[in-house]
């Protein structure tokens, strides 16, 4: 029986979607931080939390309450990854006194890829699912309509408040402080009635939790920011090594020393001496300033500085002994690389991406690592743009892969019309490389040119297909392994815990399909804002949140509206998705930022508004809301194991998968209505 609308189940409801999701976050953060397989797997942690959410709702009305166990699976997530997490020491020549890149620099996490991979994924879903169990039980005591607004209402909340702490570059301490208050505010209740062990329990575990973020949040040499978990090891004098998300990054260390240590940051500038004015230069990926500094030792007159991570940036006023940031010809810009070079209207005589390597995708959905719209045909041309008659471009980073040079080579060759300079530097087990080009080829003098002597593997990355680092287009054994083996876990959660499921999931098909295609709708609209307004974790964060702001708008409508056509919303919907795909995003670049942003909004939210009206007017017709809505979640799986197609068929022919997910989804319900009819 359905319990009355009262306010006590209202803001339990709120909370407990509250709780899920801001919990969800928390783990693609934590996981990703202190395990560094994870940084190749664009959504292995969101996969996990659909299938435990949805394995949640389908059997919260077959067994008992299993939320009270949350807090310690938690916890015990929690406790792994922090055991798991590299313990970055760096090696010290004994001779020099610097650091040994011969050593072990770049370290595993304790634990092997083969067991760490699959432990979080199943800990993450047995988590998830038991969080859902609350959210269920709470959810099946409204109408479907109702439920599903505050559950949404919750979410809205929970990446509010994810997105603050994130703003204000906030620690652990704060994510474990939010999830206690939450946890004790759903289960304060119960602990005064019971004083059993169970509360006992909860109570340890939410303690040892907080003590672990507290940890963190204390350690003095650990800095979060919106992006990374940051550790500073100093190894010599005025040198310090930056290890983010347990891989070593960067390095912090003078100019003098840098010359002497790593001469191929002064390649660029040696290139072409007789021709450099250096009245305006722009480093990409300033980081903590060592390329700043570089550049004011030559005799730039004034420096753009670009770093998309404001705690770098911090670090490097801190710790940089040449006091870059402090100079008044600088001026930095905390944005990332390609939205300042599609906002500013500058130009420089030397333009340089200064080891623009993230080494981290963004966070949740897609492919795509900070840096890889800069990399793209279309990044490099909008950079040779900015140059003055004669300007110079330089990229230089370690590069352990010939085809990469060649990938790299041969766009520049593409795009400046002729063979960008070629330098190779060694440093014992790795080597660095850097390639320097102008619009203006006379202005160089180098020694040797790029030559594509492989012509394998040199396609250049486009925005369409942005995966720089991916030597084919097709998914390798790794990636099919691991979807093999997300798929087998979840028929196997399904056989072994779901007995009715199966039957479930048949009764509610197009359900599944629209939780399917909703998950890669959600993929395209971080994707897109992504090349157009960069890849902050702020864009990100107000994506989502549009979303979720566009879901409830959704309900709302179709709660006003009672009789709507699903037909006639299915092809607004089609509408929609053909316009989306065939409105290039190199038009919408070409808008000035209000237009720009108001046609992308248009593209991406129409879809998204109509699709979830579709879902709503499916939804409130539901006899069983809870299982609908666990199925839908389980089409969530589906459809964030079709995201790693775009790696094939790139990002924009998402849009003909999704309007075929949805497709099949109104024959399905067609066929329903028909056979309802014929009854």
């Amino acid at each position: 029986m359905i319990r009355s609308f009262c306010s006590d189940e209202r803001s339990r409801l709120v909370q407990l979607s509250f709780l899920m999701l801001f919990v969800e976050l928390v783990l693609i953060r934590w996981t990703a931080s202190n395990i560094y397989y994870l940084f190749a797997f664009s959504n292995f942690v969101l996969i996990a939390c659909f299938l435990g959410i949805g394995i949640g709702f389908l059997r919260s009305q077959t067994s008992k309450n299993h939320f009270a166990l949350s807090p310690v699976y938690l916890t015990i997530i929690i406790i792994f990854c922090y055991v798991s997490s590299l313990h970055y020491h760096p090696v010290i020549d004994k001779i020099t006194g610097n650091l040994d890149y011969s050593g072990q620099y770049f370290k595993n996490n304790i634990y092997p890829l083969w067991l760490t991979m699959p432990l979080i994924f199943l800990m993450v879903t047995f988590l998830m699912a038991s969080i859902a169990d609350g959210v269920a039980r709470s959810f099946q005591t409204f109408v479907p309509l109702n439920a599903y607004r505050l559950e949404i209402l919750g979410s809205i909340l929970g990446i509010s408040v994810f997105s603050i702490l994130s703003f204000v570059n906030a620690s652990p301490l704060y994510w474990g402080i939010v999830i206690v208050l939450l946890y004790t505010s759903l289960l304060w209740e119960n602990w005064q009635r019971t004083r059993g062990a169970m509360a006992c329990i909860q109570i340890t575990a939410l303690l040892v939790l907080a003590g672990i973020f507290a940890h963190e949040a204390f350690t003095p040499s650990h800095f979060w920011s919106s992006y990374y978990k940051i550790i500073v090891n100093q190894y010599a004098q005025d040198s310090y090594a930056i290890n983010v998300n347990n891989l070593v990054q960067q390095v912090v260390e003078p100019v003098a020393q840098r010359k002497m240590l790593k001469p191929f940051y002064f390649l660029p500038y040696e290139h072409a001496a007789q021709h450099l004015t250096l009245d305006n230069v722009l480093i990409i990926g300033a980081g903590t300033g060592g390329d700043v500094a570089i550049a004011l030792a030559e005799g730039a007159k004034h420096v753009d500085a670009v770093e998309i991570d404001p705690m770098l940036y911090r670090l490097g006023k801190k710790l940089n002994a040449n006091h870059p940031y402090f100079d008044p010809r600088v001026n930095v810009y905390i944005n990332d690389g390609r939205a300042f070079l599609q906002q500013s209207q500058r130009r420089y005589d030397l333009i340089i991406f200064a080891l623009t390597d993230s080494l981290m995708l963004i966070p949740g959905q897609s492919s795509l690592r900070l840096e890889n719209y800069l990399y793209t045909i279309e990044g490099i041309t909008v950079a040779s743009q900015h140059l003055k008659p004669g300007g110079v471009f330089a990229i230089y980073n370690y590069y352990r892969e010939p085809w990469l040079v060649n990938r790299l080579g041969n766009t520049l060759d593409l795009v400046f019309k002729h063979k960008p300079c070629l330098d190779n530097y060694s440093a014992k087990d790795y080597w660095a490389t850097v390639l320097t080009s102008s619009l203006d080829s006379q202005v160089l003098v180098c020694p040797l040119h790029w030559q594509d002597t492989t012509q394998q593997f040199s396609t250049p990355a486009t925005d369409n297909h942005p995966f720089l680092y991916l030597k084919e287009n097709k998914l390798s054994a790794l990636y099919i392994m691991m979807l093999i083996f997300i798929f087998a876990t979840a028929c196997c959660f399904i056989r072994r815990y779901l007995k009715e499921s199966y039957v479930v999931i048949k009764q509610y098909a197009d359900l599944f399909l629209m939780g399917a295609a909703f998950l890669l709708l959600e993929t395209m609209s971080i994707i897109h804002f992504a090349l157009l307004f960069g890849t902050t974790w702020f864009v990100n964060a107000l994506v989502f949140l549009g979303i979720l702001l566009t879901v409830y708008l959704a309900i709302e409508f179709t709660q006003q509206l009672k009789n709507l056509k699903p037909s006639m919303l299915y092809i607004a919907l089609l509408i929609s998705l053909i316009i989306s795909w065939l409105v290039p995003p190199s038009y919408l670049l070409t808008l000035n930022m209000p237009l720009r942003f108001m046609a992308e909004s248009a593209l991406v939210f129409s879809p998204v508004f109509i699709a979830n009206i579709i879902f709503a007017n499916r939804f409130r017709q539901t006899i069983n809301s809870v299982s609908a809505f666990g199925v839908n979640l389980m089409g969530a799986v589906l459809g964030g194991l079709l995201e790693y197609s775009s790696l094939v068929i790139g990002y924009q022919n998402l849009l003909l998968l999704i309007a075929v997910l949805y497709g099949f989804s109104i024959l399905i319900m067609l066929r329903k209505s028909l056979i309802l009819g014929n009854q």
